[in-house]
């Protein structure tokens, strides 16, 4: 891992004011490489949510944030999750990947 970009997200986490971190760039530059890999060295345990790759993802983030909560829906299959059970058709939601930018 880059050593400037380590030492940045390690003063990161053990700042008592930290804030979340948003991580943005170009495409194929290593964002998720870099966040994987500092997540396997900093913490004991990780989750990791693509939001591409699993179109109804976002709305794991529609109802309380609760990091458990997260976790263990994220942990169903994707048929279990609510956010692939039929929804009224006047709902509309935008990919996190829009909401980024």
């Amino acid at each position: 891992m880059n050593r400037d970009l380590a030492a940045k997200l390690l003063e990161w986490k053990g700042s008592p004011h930290r804030k979340p971190l948003l991580l943005q760039g170009a495409r194929q530059v290593g964002k998720t490489w870099l966040l994987k890999s500092f997540g396997q060295l900093a913490y004991q345990k990780v989750a990791y949510f693509n939001f591409e790759e699993d179109s109804g993802l976002d709305q794991l983030f529609e109802g309380k944030l609760d990091p458990e909560r997260l976790v263990r829906m994220r942990a169903l299959s994707p048929s279990d999750r609510p956010s692939n059970r039929r929804r009224p058709s006047s709902c509309s939601t935008r990919s996190r990947s829009q909401t980024a930018r």
